[in-house]
Parts: C-alpha cells; structure tokens; sequence
C-alpha cells in the first residue's frame, strides 16, 4: 500500500511573500502618519500665529536689491527667487566645466614620469580637498578679492578689455537680446556636437584620426560668426564712470570668489577620481598604443582618456551634484544664489517653511535633472560586449 502524501499549503502568516509585503504596507502607512501628523501640527501653529501657509507671499514686493541685477526693490518675491536660481545656475555650470577641464589635467598630472609636476599636483590635491569648503572660500574672498584687486579710484585697465576693482571684474560684453544669443550659441554647439559625431563615424570607417575637436570647434565659429553677421550682434567695451563702470558687464566679486573656490576645490576631487580611472585603464592599451607610434599626447588623448571617463563618470556625476548643493555656501559671502535670496525674503517677513521647501524642491530638481543627465551619458559611453 503507498502512502500519497497531500500538499499542504503555507499558512499566510507564515508565507514570505505575504510578510514582505505587509512589512512595506507598514512601514509607508508609518512615514505618511508621521508626514502627516508633521504637517497638521505645522498648520495648526501656524494658523494660531497667524502665518500663512500657501504661496501667497511670491506675489509680496521684495523690498530688497540683488546685487549686479537691476531687478527694483517693488518686484515680487517670485522675481527675486527666479534671479536667484539663475545666478545658481550660472555660478554651477561655469564651475562645472572649469573643475572639469583642471580636475582632468591635474589627474594627469598626477601620473606624470616628470617628479616636479607631480609632486605639486599631489601637493594641490591633497591641500585643497582638506581643507573645508566654507573656509576656503571665506578665506579667497577675504584675501584675494578684498585683499588683492584695488579700490574703485584705482581700479585696473586692462587694454581696454577689463576693468578690476574690489566691486567686481568689468569685461566686454553684447548688446541686443539675450535670448536670441543663446539661440545662437545653442546652434553652434549643435553644429559642434553633430560635427565631431560625423568625424568619429569617418574614423571608424576609413581608420583616420577623427579630430574630432578641432572639426567641432570650426563648425561653431562657423556657425556662429554666419549668425553674428545675419542677426548683427554688437559688443560694447568696459570704462570707468565715476565710481562706477560703464559698459560691458560686470561680475560681482561675491561670483568671482565663488566661482574660484567650488573650481578649485571640486577640481582637487575630480582629480583623484581621474587618476583612479587611468590606472584601471588596462596597460595593454597603452602598449598597443605605442605600437603603432602614436606620441604620448595622442596616446593619452585618443586611446587611455576615452576610457578612463567611461570609468569615471558616475562618480564624477556626483562631484558635480555636490558642486551644484555647496554653491549655497555663497551666501556666507554674499553671493545672492537662491538660498540667500530665499533667507533675505523670509527676514522680509515671508513665511520659513514655504520659502525653504519651495527652496529645496528647487535643489531637488535641479540634482535629478543633472543625475538623469549623466546616467543617459554613461549608458551611451559605456562599452557594448558581445
């Protein structure tokens, strides 16, 4: 006689999946009491102070100028915000591309067979990155920028290029709209962008070294002289006026110092995620690259950096996050970023916790944008394997 055995089902209780899953349910039912239970006890405070709640207070005059801007002390809060998120945006991307270019020579330099420049470049990184960023750069506006460029009676006149002075640095700039030359830069780094990608397409094809940077570089000022001289583009160059400058624009010095230290600071992180990168580079590539003669420029350029970055990006991604988060520090010095644009308005009498969360929603965005950038980035270097 065989004995059949039943299958007996698992009680849900005890069922792994179901536990899991009720263990998530628990732990979101949890964080929305606690977000909610945060919330109504914020309301209610509030409403028993007689503070507002909502977004009513972008539309209150700001009653405060930004420096270097013309934005009138009666426009609204929402205005100020906005030329506050746009010196944060200029500030970031100017820095990014700086750290980015010296963080890349400095990591070379890092590996260099000449003694003198390495040890200077591993003095520089290893200097910068430990010292603390809000130091840093507290110390350069003090020291180099109060310290450094003259008083307005005296400034500096550069060939007629620039005028320096401890308010700020007077360079040439363009008349007429400006978004119309941003159109025109957009389009001549388009004509870069499909350009080098037509270049490499050609090297692939036929073997020839793609130079890919040097044909880019041609078909922008291709494009954008073709456009300068359809659209009749002008530039008008800095003077003195007073105790003033006339012309041209100027950059504060609060940018000059912010820019100089989130460069030079990130710049030295940048660096080492660099060298890391060209070391993990295999060594056989260096190899087959001196086999075919290439000097060690074009080694180093066409062969060893295309996949050291490709190795690199993600962190580097993170070093720009964390650029584009530390420009806040700009309001220890008076740089008018949003976040001192977003304190200076609730000193005015805006209400905190709608200023700061609109503040941080702006943070947030910004840093998912940049991370979405740099993940599609690193999808399309990275190395498809058969």
């Amino acid at each position: 006689m065989t004995a059949t055995l039943g299958t007996s089902r698992v009680p849900f209780w005890r069922d792994v999946r179901v536990l899991k899953w009720v263990a998530q349910i628990v732990v979101v039912a949890i964080a929305v009491a606690i977000v909610v239970w945060l919330y109504g006890n914020y309301v209610e405070n509030s409403s028993r102070q007689h503070i507002p709640t909502d977004m009513g207070f972008l539309d209150n005059p700001a009653n405060f100028q930004i420096t270097s801007n013309s934005l009138s002390q009666n426009a609204p809060v929402r205005d100020a915000l906005y030329q506050g998120f746009l010196n944060t945006l200029r500030v970031s991307v100017v820095a990014i591309v700086a750290a980015t270019v010296l963080g890349t020579i400095i990591g070379i330099a890092r590996l260099s067979t000449n003694w003198v420049v390495r040890q200077l470049a591993t003095v520089y990184v290893e200097a910068v990155r430990n010292i603390p960023l809000a130091l840093f750069l507290t110390a350069g506006f003090l020291v180099v920028v109060l310290g450094v460029f003259p008083q307005v009676n005296d400034a500096w006149e550069l060939a007629g290029l620039a005028v320096v002075s401890n308010r700020g640095v007077a360079v040439p700039w363009f008349e007429g709209s400006g978004a119309g030359l941003l159109l025109l830069l957009g389009a001549g780094a388009l004509a870069w962008f499909g350009t080098a990608k037509w270049r490499s397409r050609v090297a692939d094809r036929t073997g020839a070294l793609p130079r890919s940077g040097l044909w880019g570089f041609g078909a922008f000022v291709v494009v954008v002289g073709i456009g300068w001289g359809i659209f009749g583009y002008s530039y008008t160059l800095p003077s003195l006026e007073g105790r003033g400058t006339l012309g041209g624009i100027r950059i504060d010095p609060s940018f000059f110092a912010l820019f100089f230290a989130l460069t030079i600071y990130t710049a030295s992180h940048i660096a080492e995620i660099v060298r890391g990168s060209i070391q993990a580079v295999d060594r056989g590539q260096a190899e087959a690259a001196d086999a075919v003669a290439l000097s060690s420029f074009q080694r180093m350029w066409y062969v060893i950096l295309p996949q050291a970055l490709r190795i690199g990006l993600p962190p580097i991604g993170n070093q720009y996050l964390n650029l584009i988060k530390n420009s806040s520090l700009g309001a220890a010095i008076g740089f008018y970023d949003l976040t001192l644009v977003a304190k200076t308005t609730v000193g005015n009498g805006s209400p905190a916790v709608p200023v700061f969360f609109l503040v941080m929603v702006v943070y947030i965005s910004i840093s998912l944008i940049v991370s979405a950038l740099v993940n599609v980035l690193n999808r399309r270097m990275a190395l498809v394997e058969r």
